[in-house]
């Protein structure tokens, strides 16, 4: 929790709320309770109240709910597809293993320098997914993490080898404002909300399905 919190200590506002997607079946998944202990860690290492987040998976089960409402979290009540605005406040992301429409539609809820430097996403390593896919697929189907990998700064987690695979290719992110400033004005202009009409392996459960 600390190795999240060493990045943080600059000049960035610290966070203020936490909101958490894709956690899993912690019920019967030895990784998403890895995961759920952690985020627990988190909320404590930067003083965010388990009040304060706001959690949604369409797997939890109703015991799983419960337990998460026993712990003084909060669950979110629809499926947002990842498009969570910050609404002016300093928030962290918390979004282990998620696909990448889910940060993609969320850069596209924030996108301005101003909400964008309010984000802190802990999540699968952007420079990652820039490596893996061909250049003309991530600017089709996942533009808005093509447009601001210019503007992200990114650190890994520590390895560890008890958690090789719950915390595999996981990054911290944050998207100082003066390196967004720098990014072409044209950049901001485009605000076209993603629809993944062409993908063909889009890893998201879409609202209502």
């Amino acid at each position: 929790a600390g190795a999240v919190r060493a990045p943080l200590s600059g000049p960035a506002e610290p966070p203020a709320r936490c909101v958490c997607y894709g956690l899993g079946r912690f019920g019967r998944c030895p990784a998403a309770r890895y995961q759920l202990a952690f985020l627990l860690l988190l909320l404590d290492e930067l003083r965010v109240p388990p009040g304060r987040c706001a959690l949604f998976d369409p797997a939890f089960s109703a015991r799983e709910a419960a337990a998460l409402r026993a712990l003084g979290l909060c669950l979110l009540t629809e499926n947002e597809e990842g498009k969570h605005g910050v609404q002016g406040a300093a928030t962290l992301f918390y979004m282990v293993h998620c696909g990448k429409a889910l940060y993609n539609n969320l850069l596209w809820s924030n996108w301005s320098p101003a909400a964008l430097s309010k984000l802190v996403i802990i999540g699968n390593s952007f420079r990652g997914i820039e490596e893996r896919l061909l250049s003309r697929i991530l600017e089709r189907d996942y533009s808005y993490i093509a447009k601001v990998l210019k503007g992200v700064e990114e650190v890994a987690l520590p390895s560890h080898p008890r958690y090789l695979d719950t915390f595999n290719d996981t990054s911290v992110h944050w998207f100082p404002l003066d390196k967004l400033q720098e990014l072409s004005p044209e950049v901001w202009d485009f605000v076209e909300e993603p629809m993944y009409q062409d993908c063909e392996d889009l890893e998201i459960i879409r609202k209502g399905e």
